[in-house]
């Protein structure tokens, strides 16, 4: 398959190597980043493709590779060619998770975005079921039920959890579960960062959504090594708290109002209106 680089990132060239493409434009792209993951790939393909199979939501299944050393590549391929729903990004270098899940928002255009961990222990049946929530809210969260991690996993986010709490002022359970669905619109309130994908449901708070988090199943992981230990969650987890108590004290407002329909001001907008044009009371 013929590729072009894009701002460091791969993509198939479809001109080169044209592929089926859904017949329907997708209203949901569920986005995946992986890295060594080849043996997940074939698996998640499946179990989206059973979630969504009542064909009552168009969706698309993004994968982003975030430099794999392994056989991750060649699999999305694989996929590619033979599901209409599956498409495959490809980062030049290894550049961590939250880069994963930017560029997957910046390379799609549905109207809303899912998220799941390439390991396959978030079940993605849970998905279709978040979609009734969002009559109700602008982020739908899964928290993660009887999770089946390691000792040092568990402890390190009960650690993380009473840091965000103490130190930002906003309690959510579960941060760490990678199975959310959002509202494009929430795109104008993130910015990039390393440890992104963590705060994601902070960032929407403090930019005016309303965040719901919804019990979801947690698996043990049949595939594949973890890439996490006590340093990348729990040290820099701590040390992305510090940085964002910094940003929340220099922002204009703590909390964005929503707009007058009700739904959550993009950035711009917010800043235009509500902080260089506001008028003095």
């Amino acid at each position: 398959m013929v590729l072009r680089r894009m701002t460091g990132v791969f993509e198939p060239d479809d001109k080169a190597a044209p592929v089926k493409r859904p017949a329907k434009l997708p209203q949901v792209a569920i986005l995946v980043p992986v890295y060594n993951e080849a043996e997940n790939v074939k698996p998640m393909v499946r179990e989206v493709a059973a979630a969504f199979a009542d064909g009552r939501i168009p969706y698309e299944l993004v994968f982003v590779d975030d430099g794999s050393r392994d056989q991750t590549w060649e699999e999305i391929q694989a996929a590619v060619r033979a599901h209409p729903e599956v498409r495959g990004l490809r980062h030049c270098q290894n550049r961590g998770q939250s880069a994963a899940v930017w560029t997957g928002i910046l390379r799609t255009t549905t109207p809303l975005i899912a998220t799941l961990d390439g390991d396959l222990q978030n079940n993605p049946a849970d998905i279709p079921s978040f979609f009734r929530y969002l009559e109700e809210a602008d982020l739908i969260c899964g928290v993660r039920q009887k999770r089946q991690d390691t000792w040092v996993r568990r402890c390190s986010s009960k650690i993380a959890r009473w840091t965000r709490k103490t130190f930002l002022g906003v309690d959510f359970q579960d941060t760490g579960c990678a199975l959310r669905l959002f509202k494009r619109e929430l795109v104008g309130h993130l910015f990039p960062f390393n440890g992104m994908h963590r705060f994601l449901p902070l960032l929407a708070y403090w930019g005016g959504a309303v965040v719901k988090e919804v019990p979801v199943l947690h698996r043990s992981r049949q595939f594949g090594l973890s890439k996490y230990g006590i340093w990348n969650r729990l040290g820099r987890g701590i040390a992305d708290v510090m940085a964002l108590r910094w940003y929340r004290r220099r922002c204009f407002f703590r909390v964005a109002q929503p707009g007058a329909d009700g739904k959550p001001t993009l950035l711009p907008t917010w800043q235009r209106e509500a902080i260089l044009e506001a008028k003095p009371e």
